[in-house]
C-alpha cells in the first residue's frame, strides 16, 4: 500500500511538471493568448501596450449576417495576436447597453460597437473614451460622431438600396406594384428609407400597396406570416414584387412566396449570407436580386480601424463599405452552387478589400500564421 502510494504521488508530481513545462513553452502569440509578436515594423505604442484586448458589441442578433460580422471581427484580431471577445444582444436593448458598461468597466484596449442607435450609446460611448478605451461603431446613431477618437463606419446604405431598386424598376418596370418591408429606428433603415422614397417621387407611376417590418429574434417568421396574409389579400396581378430592405425580411418574405406558390412575385433584398444565397438558387425562387456588402469583411475593417487606433495612427471619422449587387441570374451562370467565399467568382472584389490593412498588420499575421 506505501508503495503505491509513493507511486501515485510521483506520478502527479511529473504531471505538475509537464504542465508547468507547457505552460511555460506556450507561444504567446496564439490567438488564444491575445498577445502580439514583436515584429519588425509595429507600431511602438503597440510594444507598450503587450496584450490587447477588443470587445465586439452587437445589438441585433439571431441571423446568419452578424454570425458573419462576428466572425470576420474575430478572425481578423486574433490573426493579428489579439484576444477578441463577440457578445451579441440579439435586440435586447437593456443587454445590449449593459454590455458596453460592463466593457467601460473591464481592462479591454478596444470596442467595436454594431447597430448602436440608442441614445444612451453616446453616454457610454464617452465614458469608454475616457477611460481610454478605443472606439469603432458600424451602422450606428450619428450622434457618436461627436465623440472625439470615435470613427463611425457603414456599409453604403444609400447604394445598397439604389442597387436594389433600380434592378427592381428595371425588371418590372414603372409602375411596378409593390410591397415595402422596412424599420424605422435604426440608422442604416432610414438612409435606406431616404432612398426608398427618393425613387418614389422618381417614378410617381410604383404604387406601394402594402408595408411591414419588426426588428427582433422572431423578424423572419413574422415577416413570412406577415406577407402571407398580405398575399391572401392580393390575388394574381395584384404585387408585381416586394422590397426587402434587410436579409431577415426577404427570408421570411421568400418562404411566404413559396409556400403560397405565388412565385410570380419576386423579392429585391439588401444584405447577403450562405443561407439567402442558397434560397436564391432554389428552383423557381422568387428571390430576384439582392445588394449586399460582406459582412465578414465588415467585421474585419472595423478591427483594423480599432487596431490602427491603438497604434497610435490617424483614422477617419468616417467609412463606408462598397456595395455590391447580386442577382440570381448571374447565379445562374456557375455550374455550382455559389457561397459567400465562392461569390468571388462571380462579382470581382467580392470578400476582400486592403482598407486599413497596414504593412505592420501583414507581418503580425505572417508571424502568427507560424
Amino acid at each position: 500500500m506505501f508503495k503505491k502510494n509513493k507511486l501515485s504521488v510521483a506520478l502527479v508530481l511529473l504531471l505538475a511538471i509537464v504542465i508547468a513545462a507547457t505552460g511555460c513553452g506556450a507561444d504567446p502569440g496564439k490567438s488564444s493568448g491575445g498577445s502580439v509578436k514583436e515584429v519588425e515594423n509595429l507600431p511602438a505604442a503597440l510594444k507598450e501596450k503587450g496584450d490587447i484586448k477588443i470587445k465586439v458589441i452587437r445589438k441585433i442578433g439571431g441571423d446568419d449576417h452578424t454570425a458573419q460580422f462576428l466572425a470576420g471581427a474575430k478572425q481578423e484580431g486574433e490573426a493579428l495576436g489579439f484576444k477578441v471577445d463577440t457578445f451579441s444582444a440579439n435586440g435586447d436593448t437593456a443587454k445590449y447597453l449593459d454590455a458596453i458598461e460592463q466593457a467601460a468597466n473591464s481592462d479591454v484596449d478596444a470596442v467595436v460597437l454594431s447597430h448602436a442607435e440608442d441614445a444612451a450609446v453616446v453616454e457610454l460611448a464617452q465614458k469608454l473614451r475616457d477611460k481610454g478605451i478605443e472606439v469603432v461603431a458600424f451602422d450606428s446613431i450619428g450622434d457618436l460622431g461627436t465623440i472625439e477618437g470615435v470613427t463611425l463606419t457603414s456599409q453604403k446604405d444609400e447604394a445598397l438600396a439604389q442597387y436594389a431598386l433600380d434592378e427592381l424598376v428595371k425588371q418590372h418596370g414603372e409602375e411596378a406594384k409593390i410591397v415595402y418591408l422596412w424599420v424605422d429606428g435604426f440608422p442604416p433603415m432610414v438612409r435606406r428609407n431616404h432612398v426608398y422614397q427618393d425613387v418614389l417621387a422618381k417614378h410617381p407611376g410604383i404604387k406601394e400597396v402594402g408595408r411591414f417590418g419588426v426588428a427582433n429574434d422572431n423578424t423572419t417568421v413574422e415577416t413570412q406570416n406577415a406577407v402571407a396574409a398580405m398575399l391572401t389579400q392580393y390575388p394574381k396581378g395584384e404585387i408585381d414584387a416586394i422590397f426587402a430592405t434587410w436579409d431577415a425580411f426577404a427570408i421570411g418574405a421568400t418562404r411566404a412566396l413559396v409556400e403560397a406558390g405565388r412565385t410570380e412575385i419576386k423579392v429585391y433584398g439588401i444584405d447577403v449570407s450562405n443561407a439567402d444565397l442558397q434560397a436564391m438558387q432554389e428552383e423557381n425562387s422568387p428571390w430576384a436580386a439582392t445588394a449586399a456588402v460582406d459582412a465578414k469583411m465588415i467585421g474585419a475593417v472595423n478591427v483594423r480601424i480599432a487596431a490602427k487606433k491603438l497604434a497610435g495612427e490617424e483614422t477617419p471619422a468616417t467609412f463606408d463599405l462598397d456595395a455590391a449587387l447580386i442577382t440570381q441570374e448571374e447565379l445562374k451562370k456557375s455550374s455550382e452552387a455559389v457561397n459567400v467565399v465562392t461569390l468571388a467568382d462571380i462579382i470581382p472584389g467580392w470578400g476582400t478589400t486592403d482598407a486599413f490593412e497596414e504593412d505592420w498588420m501583414k507581418a503580425l499575421k505572417k508571424a502568427n500564421a507560424k
